[in-house]
């Protein structure tokens, strides 16, 4: 188990073990993404839509600040090879290309002679031609799906590594900003944006080659072109070359025209569909509770809703793609009638033989394809920029937490270790929200080792609150919480993780399920009254919808005497348990584990019963501010700040302090 200073929480709000954290942190320290980018402020002086412009333009250059690292020093030691071989193949494909094109030439002006040597000669050459390039083309698909893969993965594994730290994932929900639906970015749009841009890369270069290839082709084969104009001869140099520029320019620039939307629409779309799926998560995940109430015509009102939304994107994305395929579907019908219309002529009067007519077409064919490439892939591109941005914005929402942990601008509350023989000591902690606002004032509380402190207060008091900062999840505010040197620290939740898988599993969270043996886990399942669940510890099957919160509680327990913890902090995890079961849980822990230390939040005065000690802890204005500090249970213990300045104030005369001050238990020491 992990020490409570240095990582006091999991996702279930209990320690992992050493060794699952040696290994998380071996898997996070192979991937170095740097330190966060410093923030950039807005121009004060653009207008709305030119901020909105300039904040896109830096969500991309956002994604590539930390995309990029995957070819520096602490990248993949695989990429560059992985790129230079890509790149190797593409040109050896051109060369293949070229190759085939020179066999259009010689096999039609073969067939234009009728010699029938050369005819079943360039038969025979087609097959290696045909298999190489075939074999060359396969080769690149692998290896630009390798590079897309191992690109994924260490970006994905940097991004979850910076998610999960320091309990991120859950700040994230505390904080305003774009990063909702968390894990549909890093799993769909990270996607996305490391496929995309490999294609792209790869398509332009080869693009790039085969245009400036066969542009000389087409120069070589075409000539000039000479046409008598009103008793005038025009001569055109390279009438191929520029035919096919101008071609490609017209079609370029008509889909740009009627496509500069397409990546606004694709952004909307992406942004919609994330929210339908989180929408039917949200409800699978709460199936139980709206089922109890009833609640199905609403929640499909609400689905119903989110899915029109989402189709009225995917309606005007169709009108888009319409627009982009009536222009793409027009130039790829269109482009090969071209060259054979321009070098008909030619070939009448005899100056071009039919291979070069041939040969021409088939040039043409390759530039205009080069050409058109952004044509054809326009659609992808503005995805990929929707996808990169919703990626990025993650990014920005954890570059922020990330300064914030490296900055006092705003305060965080500071993880120590307890002087003498304190178990835990809260030192002048303060808690607050991540925009400065106070939840919990100054509080000063020193808890000895045994102590049984029950946190009491009204609801929205910041009992809650105020466990999550003893915990470590909640960072913003000043003060510190320091823990017993070697201590372990053992949190059970109001509502506690069931992970998916078997039974056992579930007992063992967080860590692996054989880290007990199965007397040992049947022994710890009798004891919190789950014994008729002893015979389905290796079941696999949804426990976490299976079992009621009565028992996920009892489950929860069950963790805890098998971790057996220095420290317990249980935040209303007897909820849901009657009063009767509250009892015999306990009763239970105070007898199996004697010399735990424990600090409940509880809202049942019959928890006092179990408890050494009561701190409360009153709303108000500027924060909540712990006004009682009382023992229930006459205890030798040094008498903290708070109890000293309680007696100094109960000592004072009337009309001193306000009544909601002075009408406070006294401290039984």
């Amino acid at each position: 188990m992990a020490d409570a200073k240095r990582n006091p929480t999991s996702v279930d709000g209990t320690d992992e073990p050493h060794g699952a954290d040696k290994t998380r942190q071996e898997r996070a320290s192979t991937v170095e993404v740097g330190p966060p980018p410093n923030i950039i402020e807005p121009d004060p002086e653009l207008t709305p839509e030119e901020a909105e412009e300039a904040r896109k333009r830096y969500l991309l250059k956002r994604f590539w600040i930390s995309a990029r690292r995957y070819w520096g020093s602490g990248g993949d030691k695989f990429a560059w090879p992985f790129s230079i071989g890509l790149l190797a193949m593409i040109c050896m494909n051109v060369g293949f290309q070229y190759g085939i094109n020179r066999w259009n030439r010689g096999i039609f002006d073969a067939i234009e002679r009728h010699d029938a040597g050369t005819v079943f000669y360039l038969s025979g050459v087609f097959v290696p031609l045909v298999l190489g390039s075939v074999i060359l083309v396969t080769a690149q698909v692998y290896v630009r799906m390798m590079i897309q893969r191992r690109w994924r993965s260490w970006l994905a594994t940097a991004v979850i590594a910076r998610w999960l730290a320091n309990g991120r994932y859950y700040q994230l929900n505390l904080i305003g900003g774009d990063h909702k639906n968390p894990e549909a970015r890093i799993s769909e749009d990270l996607r996305i944006a490391t496929e995309a841009p490999v294609d792209f890369i790869a398509g332009v270069i080869s693009a790039f080659l085969s245009a400036s290839t066969f542009i000389v082709v087409l120069w070589t084969i075409g000539g000039a072109l000479t046409l008598p104009i009103g008793g005038l001869t025009v001569t055109i140099p390279g009438f191929l070359v520029v035919t096919a520029v101008l071609y490609a320019v017209i079609t370029s620039s008509v889909i740009a025209v009627i496509g500069r939307h397409f990546v606004q629409v694709s952004e909307v779309k992406n942004q919609v569909e994330a929210e339908f799926r989180y929408a039917l998560t949200h409800v699978r995940e709460n199936g139980e509770s709206i089922a109890l109430l009833g609640g199905e015509e609403e929640e499909r009102n609400d689905l119903d809703k989110t899915f029109g939304n989402v189709l009225r994107q995917w309606a005007l994305l169709a009108r888009q793609h319409m627009r982009t395929t009536f222009v793409s579907h027009g130039s790829m019908l269109i482009a090969p009638v071209v060259p054979l219309l321009l070098c008909a002529p030619k070939f009448l009067e005899g100056s071009m033989s039919l291979g070069e007519v041939m040969q021409a077409a088939s040039a043409f064919a390759i530039v205009q394809t080069a050409f058109g490439w952004l044509v054809d892939n326009y659609p992808r591109l503005a995805d990929w920029n929707a996808c990169a941005r919703r990626v990025a914005s993650l990014m920005m929402s954890l570059d922020g937490l990330e300064r914030a942990e490296q900055s006092d601008s705003l305060g965080r509350i500071k993880h120590g270790e307890t002087e003498g023989e304190a178990m835990l000591s809260l030192n002048d902690l303060a808690v607050s929200l991540d925009d400065g606002t106070a939840v919990v004032t100054e509080t000063r509380v020193e808890i000895e080792p045994g102590e049984r402190v029950l946190v009491s207060g009204e609801s929205g008091s910041g009992k809650s609150t105020l466990v999550r900062a003893i915990s470590g999840l909640w960072p913003w505010g000043h003060g510190s919480v320091d823990f017993h040197a070697d201590r372990r620290l053992f949190m059970l939740p109001q509502r506690p993780y069931i992970p998916s898988g078997t039974l056992r599993r579930a007992v063992a969270y967080p860590n692996a399920a054989d880290g007990w043996t199965l007397d040992e886990i049947k022994a710890a399942l009798d004891k919190v009254g789950l014994d008729y669940l002893c015979e389905k510890l290796e079941e696999e099957a949804p426990w976490d919808q299976t079992l009621s919160g009565g028992e996920k509680q009892r489950l929860a327990f069950a963790r805890l005497l098998l971790h057996n913890p220095d420290i317990i902090v249980l935040d209303e995890a007897t909820s849901a348990l009657d009063e009767k079961s509250q009892d015999r849980m306990m009763e239970m822990v105070i007898r199996e584990l004697p010399k735990v230390t424990i600090v409940s939040v509880g809202h049942r005065a019959e928890l006092e019963a179990f408890h050494s000690r009561k701190i409360t802890l009153e709303r108000r204005e500027g924060g909540a501010k712990l006004v009682s500090d009382i023992d229930l249970v006459p205890r030798k213990r040094k008498r903290t700040v708070l109890s000293r300045l309680l007696d100094q104030r109960r000592s004072l005369p009337k009309g001193g302090e306000s009544s909601s001050e002075v009408a406070l238990p006294g401290n039984k020491n």
